[in-house]
């Protein structure tokens, strides 16, 4: 069965409704520039809501060891998910200095990309493929810019582990990404939203549902 992420929560009406449908996974944004980001007071009350329901997922942009540390003893994550260019000595250095696993982003355009995730091999806790953003993108992010990549570039370079997916899935293409990729995880943000960081309660769930079915229906 495929599980879900939904990224970027950031209320308690949005958290409710993922976790009543069942999300695998609620991350929290902590990156200033996002319309995604959440202080780490805000996110403290939905991270307690979330811990035995959810697995909760800190995602991070080039985070400092105090931003760590800080995160780490106040939200007390199941996972750290770093968005930025964290060389494999970072990730390993803070799960070393937390305790708590790192999932890895690696952006994707070429099929140079997906080759440098084995750097990370026996070091990240699990790969995340997003889409690297084309160029002259207006304002991109490092995630969440609703871009899809090239999912044949995975190709089977992404055989021996489990990995997530994302970059621009939503309702319309999700049941596709699992049939071509097959991923342990599918992971959404924009593609549950009205607009950058406004999360919707029933897109939430209609995706939940959509890839429920999809993984009934396998």
């Amino acid at each position: 069965m495929v599980k879900v992420k939904i990224c970027g929560l950031s209320s308690v009406e949005t958290l409710v409704a993922a976790l009543e449908a069942q999300a695998d996974f609620v991350g929290l944004v902590f990156y200033g520039p996002s319309p995604r980001n959440i202080s780490i007071e805000d996110a403290r009350p939905l991270a307690d809501l979330a811990r035995g329901n959810a697995k909760i997922v800190a995602l991070t942009v080039d985070p400092d060891d105090a931003l760590i540390e800080e995160i780490a003893g106040t939200i007390r994550p199941d996972f750290f998910q770093c968005h930025g260019s964290e060389s494999p000595e970072r990730i390993a250095e803070i799960t070393t200095k937390t305790g708590i696993p790192v999932i890895k982003a690696i952006k994707v355009r070429e099929q140079e990309d997906v080759r440098e995730a084995v750097l990370y091999d026996g070091i990240a806790a699990m790969m995340l493929y997003d889409a690297k953003v084309p160029e002259g993108f207006k304002n991109p992010l490092p995630g969440g810019n609703g871009v899809q990549f090239d999912w044949s570039l995975l190709g089977t370079n992404t055989d021996a582990e489990p990995f997530m997916l994302s970059g621009g899935i939503g309702i319309d293409n999700v049941a596709k990404a699992i049939e071509v990729v097959h991923p342990a995880i599918v992971d959404v943000s924009s593609g549950v939203e009205t607009a950058p960081g406004e999360k919707d309660a029933g897109l939430i769930r209609e995706f939940i549902a959509k890839v429920k079915a999809k993984g009934l229906n396998a």
